[in-house]
């Protein structure tokens, strides 16, 4: 590379790649001598350029954290994983707000790809299907998400103000324990210190979250995505449905996940072993578990809704009605 601007260009590569790169190493990887290395690096910073130096044995320069985002070198690996990392969070819900943002980030990088490049990208696009997410996805706030996730990491309390699915607002202290995106929403789950309950709450619906005073414990062993899970299944809605089906864990899985339904199953008990299960869930309408049970074709007792029973017994009729056109 003969052109000193090449030189510069590769010299801010090696540092944004992490860690701190020795003056050897410097030298050794563009083909100049340290002072010639030392010239590109003032060069860098006159550019606003966050660079640092480190002194002692294992010395050097890192690239350190500025006011701006610096340019970006990025090989044509990482142009092609960074656009389709924010393709695929605009489609499946993992982005902010701001609808916009990522569309313009991806128009960034695809202006200043190379043309064979931006024409494979094209290629791969066209060649791409997203299936379809079980709900709309619903993004948050970027800054609501910046403090939570601040307040996670921390352990810090965080206060905010909700607003549930009837529009009623109010005013909650949290101890946030982790961020979890499930079926395109976003939640956060944590303690609620004033009632001594866990609670999980969508992001979507959180305003004027700030940051309080103080610290937390985190219960060891927890799993935040297992907890919002179990808070899905066990929300308040319209119909409690308990039922009894015959089967393993993973087959009644298969059609009714965790956020959907508990399983009444010991940890002692064979999973892979057939038997009678108890199986609870809420819903807000009863017309989708009819075709559910019978996709999961294993033996089962409606213990309540009679509701329930009724519509089973109305799909099985019109199953078999059709059965016997010819």
């Amino acid at each position: 590379m003969s052109r000193p601007t090449g030189r510069v260009l590769t010299l801010l590569e090696l540092l944004q790649s992490g860690g701190t790169r020795t003056m050897a190493e410097l030298a050794d990887r563009l083909d100049v001598d340290g002072r010639t290395v030392r010239r590109y690096i003032d060069q860098l910073i006159d550019l606003g350029m966050p660079i640092e130096a480190v002194r002692g044995r294992y010395g050097g320069y890192r690239l350190g954290r500025g006011y701006r985002l610096p340019p970006l070198m990025l090989n044509d690996d990482e142009a092609l994983a960074v656009l389709l990392g924010l393709i695929a969070g605009r489609r499946t819900g993992l982005a902010t707000s701001t609808d916009t943002a990522s569309e313009t980030a991806a128009a960034k990088i695809r202006r200043v790809l190379p043309e064979r490049l931006a024409r494979g990208l094209d290629t791969v696009l066209e060649s791409l299907a997203f299936t379809k997410p079980a709900g709309e996805p619903v993004t948050p706030d970027a800054g609501t998400l910046l403090t939570v996730a601040d307040a996670v990491r921390h352990r810090r309390p965080v206060s905010i103000r909700y607003t549930d699915r009837d529009g009623r607002r109010s005013d909650r202290t949290l101890h946030p324990y982790g961020i979890v995106n499930h079926s395109g929403r976003w939640y956060v789950t944590g303690a609620d210190p004033s009632i001594g309950e866990n609670r999980t709450f969508r992001l979507d619906r959180v305003t004027d979250a700030r940051t309080l005073p103080g610290s937390f414990e985190v219960p060891a062993g927890l799993d935040p995505a297992q907890r919002v899970l179990s808070g899905l299944a066990t929300a308040s809605y319209r119909y409690e449905v308990t039922l009894r089906i015959h089967g393993t864990v993973e087959q009644i899985r298969a059609r009714l996940p965790a956020s959907v339904a508990e399983i009444s199953s010991t940890a002692d008990e064979d999973p892979a072993a057939e038997r009678w299960l108890r199986v609870e869930l809420r819903a807000e309408r009863l017309d989708w578990l009819p075709a559910v049970l019978a996709a999961l074709d294993r033996p089962f007792v409606i213990e309540r809704p009679d509701e329930l029973r009724d519509l089973v017994v109305a799909l099985a009729d019109r199953l078999a009605s059709h059965a016997r056109r010819t």
